[in-house]
């Protein structure tokens, strides 16, 4: 897909990578780009640098993404891509008595923002696609997804079920003309990133979040369903998938190295 004269909206656009993605988009000649966020100020400020327009939404609520599609659809016209991006980082911790740990409040929190937002949007999006014959959903995930967080499994377990989720969307609506891409990172400075304890997330060294939005972008343009702006990552897919139990092994090591440098 080439951005140029697109309608694009970015949910969690006001910071990190979401922002990045909307100043990518725009610059990338994208006719209008609606930067929606639970944070009216700053996705108001982001929309104002960019002649877009800005929209609050919380993305744990399938109302709020209904009136952030409908209001941009309204406005603007059909959505061509829409970026799923906003994400919560839960259940972060340097010590693991326990992975299941965290209350079901917590669980849930992450499996609405990480997991159901990409549903909800989906969901509204698909027949209006459909109907067009064309439509595109680029959906922010995490290098987590793919391989596992040391730290928390909230993250990891909603991860892995977003990329399951985008995996099943592009296959069944692929003869449908819509096209689906997962932006899978590891360390990105943001202040998601910066609010988490020390692990192996930073271990391949931190991307900016316009180093991300560039590789994004790129990988949009050549409709690659896997986005990694760490090339690592790709080599670690395979070692996983070439030998599971060695490859299990090898994280129990690495978490606890973590473990012994937070006890000092």
């Amino acid at each position: 897909m080439q951005i140029r004269g697109k309608h694009v909206v970015v949910t969690g656009g006001a910071s990190g990578i979401g922002k990045a993605l909307c100043e990518s988009f725009h610059h990338a000649g994208a006719r209008a780009v609606v930067v929606a966020d639970i944070d009216q100020d700053r996705a108001a400020e982001v929309a104002s640098q960019l002649g877009g327009h800005a929209q609050t939404c919380d993305v744990s609520r399938a109302a709020d993404i209904g009136r952030l599609i409908e209001n941009s659809e309204t406005r603007f016209g059909p959505i061509d891509l829409f970026c799923s991006n906003a994400g919560v980082a839960t259940g972060f911790r340097s010590e693991f008595a326990n992975a299941a740990i965290d209350e079901d409040g917590v669980w849930l929190r992450a499996w609405l923002i990480n997991v159901m937002a990409h549903v909800y949007a989906a969901r509204l999006l698909i027949p209006r696609m459909r109907a067009r014959g064309s439509g595109y959903f680029l959906n922010t995930v995490s290098a987590a997804g793919l391989l596992s967080q040391i730290g928390s499994a909230d993250y990891s377990t909603t991860k892995h079920a977003a990329v399951g989720f985008a995996e099943n969307l592009a296959i069944s609506h692929w003869s449908d003309g819509i096209r689906v891409s997962i932006l899978c990172p590891q360390g990105v400075d943001t202040p998601m990133l910066r609010s988490l304890p020390p692990g192996p997330q930073g271990g391949n060294g931190i991307l900016s979040a316009e180093e991300v939005a560039a590789a994004a972008l790129r990988g949009v343009e050549a409709e690659n369903f896997l986005i990694l702006p760490h090339a690592e990552v790709q080599a670690y897919v395979r070692s996983k998938a070439d030998n599971i139990e060695r490859w299990i092994r090898g994280m129990a090591r690495l978490q606890e190295n973590f473990r012994a440098a937070a006890a000092t």
